[in-house]
């Protein structure tokens, strides 16, 4: 399962990506279209390669997984003719840097159509590659905050609440220029040429956000966080401790659902109106007063036979062993850790993890082989320092 050479057999199989190495991002980009069986080559910098131990942290880097990876200087002489000599052969180059900075190396949209008319070139920043903030650095939380989502999420009466790097990395981030990828390619199917996308994290966030925009222009969102229906405002729909430590998420948004949940916690019959915010402080004592009465085993076998909308929170080693997460092979185990396994399913074109994340450079000259460069060129490369390989992972 984790050896170098791959089956393809995701609905991507037959695509050709060079992923110039980045952080957060570019990286789930490439994950995703890796996962979905595209043969994805990781640029990762020359400083370094080769030097990974067999306890290096590498094969945690989840986000690299299903590619292989060659070791580029991209500031030596030859740096940039190394990566535009893969982009002959690639429909697609996915790249994270600040604007300007590719095209200072080498490598801009510009210099790849040169050789690839038809190259899909996927630009992947925090701000756009225009405006009057393109060129200031920053991460997720900066990027989510400039969108407006960030106002939005945390308790009443607490600050914003950072949620992970989801929203601006991931969500907003590299799923976005996957669609934008596959959307670039599907028109090129009546084209014939290739186009430059302009994925901002900013501008991804705020997409992700898009009913929240209309509900707070209508009057149906109010600006204090915390108070609100999905923001854990409503006492239906927040996580509430149970008995022995642990917590339930309550999410009975319908009044069939809400009478289930209801009686499920055996609240008491003059109960305020489920809708009445006025009283949802109160409501919410109530409920995490009747939610702390038994342990979370407790309750999930009480709701058998009931719909309250309520599921354990699990945390990172609980979520894998969950009986419809094991059903469902929602997990996957590869090379020793356990991590989510390529979503959506195919009917057809099943998508697998079928290779751990690479040390830098540990596929070098297997890669430029591979892509059709001459064995005597690649030689060349590694006696001038352009390239590096690094020794086979343990």
């Amino acid at each position: 399962m984790c050896d170098a050479k791959r089956s393809f057999t995701g609905p991507l199989s037959g695509l050709k990506v060079v992923e110039i190495g980045s952080i957060g991002p570019g990286p789930f980009c490439a994950m995703l279209l890796a996962d979905l069986g595209a043969d994805v080559i990781r640029v990762d910098r020359a400083v370094g390669a080769g030097l990974v131990g067999p306890n290096a942290d590498f094969r945690a880097e989840l986000l690299h997984r299903g590619r292989r990876s060659l070791a580029v200087d991209l500031k030596h002489p030859e740096g940039a003719e190394v990566v535009l000599s893969l982009v002959e052969d690639a429909d697609v180059l996915i790249e994270g840097f600040r604007p300007g900075v590719a095209e200072r190396l080498g490598i801009g949209p510009d210099d790849c159509a040169a050789r690839n008319p038809g190259l899909i070139y996927g630009r992947m920043t925090g701000f756009g590659q225009d405006g009057p903030l393109a060129q200031h650095v920053g991460h997720d939380i900066n990027y989510i905050a400039l969108s407006g989502s960030l106002s939005m999420i945390g308790r009443q009466g607490q600050p914003p609440t950072p949620p992970l790097s989801l929203i601006g990395d991931f969500g907003g981030g590299g799923m976005v220029l996957a669609l934008g990828i596959v959307s670039a390619l599907f028109e090129k199917q009546r084209s014939g040429l290739g186009q430059v996308i302009d994925a901002s994290m900013v501008e991804g966030a705020a997409l992700l956000a898009t009913p929240f925009f209309g509900f707070a222009q209508t009057g149906v969102w109010n600006g204090e966080r915390g108070t609100n229906l999905v923001d854990g405002g409503a006492p239906y729909y927040d996580a509430y401790e149970t008995a022995d430590g642990k917590w339930l998420a309550v999410g009975a948004l319908e009044p069939h659902f809400y009478a289930d949940l209801v009686a499920l916690l055996d609240l008491p019959d003059d109960l305020p109106d489920q809708n009445d915010r006025s009283q949802w402080p109160q409501m919410k004592k109530i409920f995490a007063d009747a939610v702390r009465g038994r342990t979370l085993a407790d309750w999930l076998d009480a709701a058998e036979g009931l719909t309250p909308c309520i599921a354990p929170v699990l945390d990172v080693d609980e979520a894998p062993a969950h009986p419809h997460n094991v059903a469902r092979g929602t997990f996957v185990e590869v090379d020793g850790l356990v991590q989510p396994a390529p979503a959506p399913r195919f009917s057809r074109t099943a998508a697998a993890v079928d290779r751990r994340p690479p040390a830098p450079g540990e596929h070098t000259t297997e890669i430029l082989t591979d892509w059709g460069i001459a064995s005597g060129r690649v030689a060349d490369w590694l006696r001038s320092g352009a390239v590096r390989e690094a020794a086979a992972a343990t």
